[in-house]
C-alpha cells in the first residue's frame, strides 16, 4: 500500500464509467447476510454510507436490502452513471479520506471494491467518526477465485503483461490493515465463493474496466484483450465464461 492514495489511477475509472456499469459483476446475497451476521445490525432500515460507490452496483443491492443509502463517489462520470441508474439515491462528491458526512450519522460505512483507493490512516478514523456507537465498517472485494485453475491462469497472464497489476489490492489483507490503524478494534474476515456465467464479450468488457486497463488506454489495452479472447475461446468454445469469484469481506464494529 502506498502512503498516499493513487488518486489519478482511481479516477481513471471515469474513462470507462459506462463500461464499468454494464460489465462489472454484482455480489451474491450471501455477502450481505454475512455482513449483517458479523456486524449484528440488520441492513433493513439502517443508515448506510456507501463510499467509493462508483456506478452504484453495491449501492443498489444495499438499497434492495432495505437500507437507507447515501453514496459517496469522487469521480464525476462514475457518479453520473449512479445518478442515472438510481435517481432517488443521495449522492455526494468526496472520498473516504475526508468524508463529507456528519459525525455519528451512519450505522454502516461500506466500501465495495474501493477501500484500496484510500489511505487507511485517514479513511479508518473517518469511518469511525461517521459511524454511530456500535456501527460497522464493512469492506469487500470480488476477486478472481484463485482456487479455479482457468481464472488463476488468466490472472498470471495479465500480471505478466500489465504494469500496475493489482498494485494496490489489499482484499485478503484488509483485516490486518484495519487492525494496524485501529488496534483497539477487532476486524473479522470471511471469504465467500460464487460464479456468474457471462458472454465472452461481457467478460472482456469487465477486464477492460479494471483500473490498470483503463490507465493504459484503449489502443494499448486492445492487443491484451484480443489475446485473452483467443485463450478463452480455446477453453470455452461456446463463448460463455463462468466467471468465478472469491469475495473477501472484512467487518469491524465501532466502540459502543
Amino acid at each position: 500500500m502506498t502512503p498516499h492514495p493513487p488518486t489519478a489511477l482511481a479516477l481513471s475509472f471515469d474513462n470507462v464509467a459506462a463500461q464499468y456499469a454494464a460489465a462489472r459483476p454484482g455480489y451474491p446475497p450471501e455477502l450481505f447476510t454475512t455482513v449483517e451476521e458479523l456486524a449484528g445490525i440488520p441492513l433493513a432500515g439502517a443508515e448506510v454510507a456507501d463510499v467509493g460507490a462508483g456506478t452504484g452496483i453495491a449501492t443498489r443491492l444495499l438499497r434492495d436490502r432495505g437500507a437507507h443509502v447515501v453514496a459517496v463517489e469522487p469521480g464525476p462520470e462514475m457518479g453520473a452513471q449512479l445518478r442515472a441508474a438510481l435517481p432517488g439515491t443521495p449522492l455526494v462528491r468526496g472520498s473516504g479520506d475526508a468524508l463529507p458526512l456528519a459525525t455519528a450519522s451512519a450505522d454502516y460505512v461500506t466500501y465495495a471494491q474501493a477501500f484500496h483507493w484510500t489511505t487507511p490512516e485517514l479513511s479508518v478514523p473517518e469511518a469511525l467518526r461517521v459511524l454511530r456507537p456500535g456501527g460497522a465498517l464493512a469492506l469487500w472485494w470480488n476477486i478472481p477465485d484463485p482456487d479455479v485453475p482457468w481464472a488463476a491462469a488468466q490472472e498470471a497472464r495479465l500480471k505478466s503483461r500489465l504494469p500496475g497489476y493489482h498494485a494496490h489490492g489489499i482484499s485478503g489483507d484488509s483485516a490486518r490493515v484495519v487492525a494496524r490503524v485501529a488496534p483497539d478494534l477487532t476486524p473479522v474476515h470471511r471469504r465467500l465463493h460464487w460464479t456468474r456465467p457471462v458472454p465472452l464479450d461481457v467478460h472482456l468488457a469487465h477486464l477492460g474496466s479494471r483500473s490498470y486497463f483503463a490507465a493504459l488506454g484503449p489502443d494499448r489495452a486492445a492487443p491484451v484483450l484480443a489475446d485473452e479472447r483467443a485463450h478463452l475461446l480455446e477453453q470455452f468454445p461456446d463463448a460463455v465464461v463462468p466467471e468465478a469469484y472469491a469475495v473477501d469481506v472484512t467487518v469491524v464494529r465501532s466502540a459502543a
